[in-house]
């Protein structure tokens, strides 16, 4: 349905009552972006594709080396969207157990033993999962089943995750001895994989005089989990156009070799990216029209989310690294072709 085409009183009566609370919730989430931009400073992009990453109901998966804010943006995230947010410093050791929870026998004050269930930190609504990478291919498995199906299963019985349940992870891209490389698998299911940058340097001034004066700015809470998930569910109601489906199909269906049109792709990809890559695109796309109190997305929403969407869902061959071919400049040059 498009909110300029009606065919009916009560249809327009329906897409007036969607565009308000387009616009309510849009002046929500500017308040909350603008909470997070008081303590976290020169990363407003990183803070923006998180925030459209969480509306899409997505996993994020944030990349930079330390000292960039990444574990301080999602404690604020926490605080500002009310939600339970927990911390796993992940290491080789690392067993599923000690995230999703054991039981223990207990024996009671009349002698009987039962086994009790003691949950572990997945049971909470946004956990940060911090240097993914160096968790051991098992614990990463286990994380795999919350991240999809949100829930666990502990000694046989499935048990669901709270609601909304979402993963921030970090990973570092220096240091990679000692770790274990995310499999495919587990990378698609994050959302977007975020590039976290170094901050200018205005924003670095601000930062060094801000965080080391006599106060220390705490972010607010600003919405509740309740109407988080609301803003998800209205996210899936945003109409999209079918210019922007057809775009979406395009761009991602052009990024795989052997269905590409495009000699540089079928020289220079090893493999592309699933159909999850096109469903993650229209969620994403949807959600940065909602931040932006738009009613609709465009094809403008879609090449600015291609790079995150996409870089973690798609490998360059051998030969593209002799040619000195980026995954990123790929993306952007097939993104281009949508204007």
């Amino acid at each position: 349905m498009s909110l300029t085409e009606t065919d009916s009183p009560a249809a327009e009566m329906e897409a007036r009552r969607l565009a308000d609370r387009i616009e309510t919730a849009a002046d929500r989430l500017k308040a909350l972006r603008s909470g997070i931009g008081q303590v976290i400073f020169g990363q407003e992009t990183v803070i923006e594709q998180t925030l459209i990453s969480i509306l899409a109901g997505g996993h994020v998966l944030l990349i930079g080396v330390p000292g960039l804010a990444k574990t301080k943006l999602v404690e604020t995230l926490g605080i500002g969207l009310g939600l339970d947010a927990k911390r796993v410093q992940c290491t080789p050791d690392l067993m599923p157990a000690d995230i999703l929870g054991s039981e223990v026998l207990e024996e009671g004050s009349d002698g009987r033993r039962a086994f009790r269930f003691i949950p572990g930190p997945v049971f909470c609504q946004l956990l940060m999962a911090d240097e993914i990478n160096r968790a051991s291919p098992r614990t990463q498995s286990a994380l795999l089943q919350a991240m999809q199906e949100r829930r666990v299963s502990v000694a046989g019985a499935d048990r669901a995750l709270p609601a909304p349940f979402h993963v921030l992870a970090t990973q570092n891209p220096l240091e990679q001895e000692g770790t274990y490389p995310l499999p495919e698998a587990q990378l698609d299911r994050f959302l977007m994989q975020i590039d976290v940058g170094y901050p200018d340097l205005g924003a670095e001034r601000r930062m060094l005089i801000e965080t080391t004066g006599p106060r220390d700015t705490k972010p607010l809470q600003v919405m509740t989990a309740d109407e988080l998930i609301e803003a998800q569910q209205l996210v899936r109601r945003v109409p999209i156009g079918e210019r922007v489906v057809e775009g979406i199909l395009s761009l991602v269906r052009a990024g795989r070799p052997f269905e590409s049109d495009q000699a540089d792709v079928r020289r220079h990809v090893a493999w592309g990216p699933g159909p999850r890559a096109s469903q993650a695109l229209a969620l994403a796309a949807r959600a940065r029209a909602l931040l932006d109190g738009r009613l609709s997305p465009s094809l403008d929403d879609v090449v600015a989310l291609a790079r995150p969407v996409l870089r973690h869902r798609m490998a360059l061959s051998f030969t593209a690294r002799a040619d000195g071919v980026s995954l990123d400049g790929m993306i952007d040059a097939l993104a281009a072709r949508l204007g």
